[in-house]
């Protein structure tokens, strides 16, 4: 079976060229530069400006009770756009259908359900080969379908053996992409070039071949994800051209899976599916699967623009260092993304968060398990519900010496754990706390982390994007 691609333009050489022929002797000779065309960045839909700024990162203070030791530390960041809230189950449904349309679109191209050509194209308008994609201009017939397009559109889905309903097959929910790290294919040791790698003259040209780790992925022949870290002498760009295959569909069972001896059966359910869950964020998403979302996010921008042959900055998850500047809303002295050390109003009673309360009690804030997005006030960069709801994904990779591994400026400490390490190399940092976390754990300076393949019922995530610019911040039109 084939799979949407997605692949990132590595930014080429831009050719400049002067506006009038011989404005280089219109100058007196003097040295002004030359003008270029830019693209204008539209603002995202639905994200927050959070302008460049620094923090003292980290708790300030001990805290005896928790075992909590001081590790502040001065950070800065450059600015970015924000997710104003966490990605909503709706949200993520349109992901999902958008991997079933794609499977479905490739089932119909194929000869063994029809053979329609008009859903793939192999060639350009003049009848040169292209790289064969997908055709999103042709609809799919989902009312006028003849027999062999009913059985590819029908492919994706399943009954269910137990209440006989018809529902996706999430098994069938595969997502193919690319990532091009540029930040290892950016280092001197990585250079094609062996001059290059080295600038001091005392010391000889390098000779050994420099040896990369670049991640794969295929399906066998049982219809399985196969990832594989291939370790290999370099030989070319596409050596940090990683490839991922990654099942989309949310693990709705971890609603029972993460808590025992509870009813929960309903989540399992309905948590997803139900429309009236759609403003809800999203969980049972691991960091992967966040991962994927914002490449196809990234990709989904770049379809819409039709800006062939120009860098779009791609959506991601945020660094630890970004997150807790965005939460903290650029005060050094919050601990939480509001004022002061308590949850709540002190003259009302308000809650400034969705969080457990009390022991035994979840339901004081109003809301039992998650809450509508949006529903608390935003700190003062605009960002909802920062603290508390649900926990968020970071790129930020764990260990218990993550601070001191890195800087200051745009802080980020970065491991793609191969298939085989020890799966404590697999650990990325959450932050923020859930729904089930107690007033501590909501704080914006404390970390935390879980596995990387792990789907909790109170882990959820938002997407940021290195901003293009130097404007202040402001909130995105809606």
């Amino acid at each position: 079976m084939k799979y949407s691609k997605l692949t990132f333009i590595i930014p080429a050489v831009v050719m400049l060229a002067s506006c009038a022929a011989g404005s280089h002797n219109s100058t007196g000779g003097e040295v002004t530069g030359v003008g270029s065309s830019s693209w204008s960045e539209p603002a995202p839909y639905g994200m927050v400006l959070v302008s460049r700024g620094s923090i003292k990162a980290g708790p300030q203070e001990a805290d005896s009770i928790w075992n909590l030791q001081p590790d502040a530390r001065g950070v800065s960041v450059d600015a970015f756009w924000m997710d104003e809230t966490e990605i909503t189950n709706s949200k993520y449904k349109q992901f999902v259908l958008w991997v079933r349309d794609s499977i479905i679109r490739e089932r119909l191209a194929d000869p063994a359900f029809g053979g329609n050509d008009e859903y793939k194209i192999e060639e350009d308008r003049d009848g040169n080969p292209v790289t064969p994609h997908l055709n999103w201009a042709k609809s799919i017939p989902w009312r006028t379908a003849n027999e062999d397009e009913q059985r590819a559109i029908e492919s994706v889905y399943r009954t269910n053996p137990i209440t006989g309903v018809r529902e996706l097959d999430p098994e069938q929910l595969n997502y193919r992409y690319e990532i091009y790290n540029h930040t290892e294919a950016a280092k001197r040791r990585n250079r094609m070039n062996p001059n290059r790698r080295e600038y001091n003259t005392d010391k000889p040209v390098p000779t050994a071949v420099p040896v990369i780790s670049k991640d794969t992925a295929y399906i066998n022949e049982d219809g399985d994800i196969v990832r594989e870290t291939i370790t290999r002498g370099l030989t070319g760009d596409y050596d940090f051209l990683n490839t991922y295959i990654v099942n989309v569909y949310p693990d709705t069972t971890a609603w029972v899976n993460d808590f025992e001896n509870a009813y929960n059966e309903p989540y399992v359910r309905l948590y997803f599916s139900n429309g009236g869950y759609n403003e809800y964020p999203v969980v049972g998403v691991s960091w992967e699967q966040a991962n994927a979302f914002a490449a196809w996010r990234t990709d989904f921008l770049k379809r819409s623009l039709g800006k062939d042959g120009i860098y779009v900055e791609r959506f991601r998850l945020p660094t630890e260092a970004e997150w807790e500047y965005a939460a903290r809303a650029g005060v050094s002295e919050n601990k939480y993304p509001w004022e002061g050390d308590l949850p709540m109003t002190e003259d009302k009673g308000c809650f400034y968060a969705n969080f457990k309360p009390q022991e035994g009690n979840y339901v004081q804030d109003g809301h039992l398990i998650t809450s509508k997005v949006g529903t608390y006030a935003p700190n003062d960069f605009g960002l909802y519900d920062m603290a508390g709801n649900v926990s968020e994904w970071t790129s930020t990779a764990f260990t218990e010496s993550v601070s001191k591994l890195q800087g200051d400026l745009n802080p980020e400490y970065r491991y793609d754990a191969s298939q085989d390490d020890p799966y404590r190399m697999k650990r990325k940092i959450v932050r923020g706390g859930s729904w089930k976390d107690v007033q501590h754990n909501i704080r914006s300076d404390i970390r935390m982390w879980e596995y990387q393949n792990e789907q909790r019922s109170y882990i959820g995530f938002r997407c940021v994007r290195t901003q293009i610019g130097f404007s202040k911040g402001t909130k995105a039109k809606k």
